[in-house]
């Protein structure tokens, strides 16, 4: 699992709003907090707002929930320290500190990390605009269990958010709106985030990725999209198919 964030703005610029006007708070700064599966490059969560601890707690927990409690093998993310927080939030086991007996109040309560979860970030050094080398850093679990996660990965050998960064590449190119420099810039927050929801979910089935594709035989490959590789469909969907696809299932 890689989490990252992407930035785009709605309305203006950050620095030319107003923090005293409310009309502003719905303005500016707009990120996409995305929760990414690099073996099937499948968006697994985006949460659309403004870059907040809180925002990052709510697409982990997400995350956790779409994958019904179960740890990823790997979890990579940048240095933002609102990720360590969250993920330890969403996974830890909750100790309950024993009674003393003396006077006073007890202890709290407090989280520690399981022993599975296996969790590093990646720090990059910069000189003139360009990344020059990578390092890592271990946060949950031990440099033996996160290297030992690695050989089991399908798609890379080493830490890195190289692919949720590619699929926010991705996502630009699709929607105009999330250009670094454009005059197609959203000027309403709830059509952007609309607009983000839309791009980033279609993509899972209806999107085929070039890297997806299965060989057949020795002269024919098979397309696939995210939701075929992580076997939530057998098919390409047309984009009319998603759209009226329902969103709540009823028994």
């Amino acid at each position: 699992m890689q989490y990252d964030e992407k930035w785009a703005f709605v309305g203006k610029k950050e620095k030319h709003c107003d923090p005293d006007d409310p009309a502003d708070h719905r303005q500016g700064d707009h990120w996409d907090h995305v929760g990414f599966d690099p073996e099937h490059r499948l968006v697994l969560s985006v949460v659309p707002g403004k870059r907040t601890a809180e925002n990052v707690q709510h697409l982990v927990d997400d995350v956790k929930q779409r994958m019904e409690g179960r740890l990823p093998n790997l979890i990579t993310t940048d240095e933002y320290p609102a990720y360590e927080t969250a993920i330890l939030e969403a996974y830890g086991e909750e100790v309950v500190p024993p009674r003393s007996g003396r006077p006073g109040r007890p202890k709290n309560s407090y989280k520690v990390p399981p022993q599975n979860l296996k969790y590093a970030t990646v720090h990059k050094t910069r000189e003139k605009g360009r990344v020059v080398k990578i390092d890592f850093r271990v946060i949950f679990g031990t440099v033996a269990a996160v290297m030992a996660a690695l050989k089991r990965s399908q798609v890379s050998k080493a830490i890195n958010t190289a692919f949720v960064e590619r699929h926010n590449g991705t996502d630009r190119n699709r929607n105009a709106r999330k250009a670094r420099k454009t005059y197609c810039f959203s000027k309403d927050w709830d059509v952007h985030q609309a607009m983000t929801y839309f791009t980033m979910y279609s993509y899972n089935f209806c999107w085929v990725v070039r890297t997806l594709r299965e060989q057949v035989d020795d002269h024919q490959w098979r397309q696939r999209t995210p939701a075929m590789a992580a076997g939530l469909t057998d098919h390409v969907w047309p984009l009319a198919e998603w759209l009226r696809y329902p969103s709540v299932q009823r028994s």
